[in-house]
């Protein structure tokens, strides 16, 4: 049974920062992709970072130099290191993995994301920046 629980989300002031957790379970092949989305209110998702089984990590341009993606084989975590945080930060934050490689199918701004479309993905939670 895959799952995925996100954790981390809060409130903070413009320049803070927040560190989100994905304990992922369940899967059981070692080739696969886990990542990071984010949705604000009347936006679309758009995928933020991700991170290959073998440690390869990709990021939204917008994001880059502020959020950091990174993983703990050991307990199973995935996390969003996120730094100097901007009220357009606010959204409800999702982490998903796949079993597909992250460079598959399409990209959004430069960032591989369809391979989240037939994956697995958390409840989100929400990160609020004023």
């Amino acid at each position: 049974h895959v799952q995925l629980v996100e954790s981390g989300g809060g409130s903070v002031q413009a320049g803070g920062s927040l560190r989100l957790s994905c304990v992922v379970s369940g899967y059981t092949k070692a080739r696969h992709c886990i990542g990071w989305f984010r949705q604000a209110p009347g936006k679309e998702r758009e995928g933020l970072a991700n991170i290959d089984s073998d440690g390869t990590t990709s990021y939204l341009d917008s994001v880059k130099g502020r959020f950091t993606i990174s993983k703990d084989n050991a307990k199973n975590t995935l996390y969003l290191q996120m730094n100097n945080l901007k009220p357009e930060d606010t959204a409800m934050y999702y982490c998903a993995a796949s079993y597909i490689l992250c460079q598959a199918g399409r990209q959004e701004r430069g960032l591989w994301v369809g391979w989240a479309d037939t994956g697995d993905w958390g409840q989100g939670t929400q990160v609020t920046v004023s």
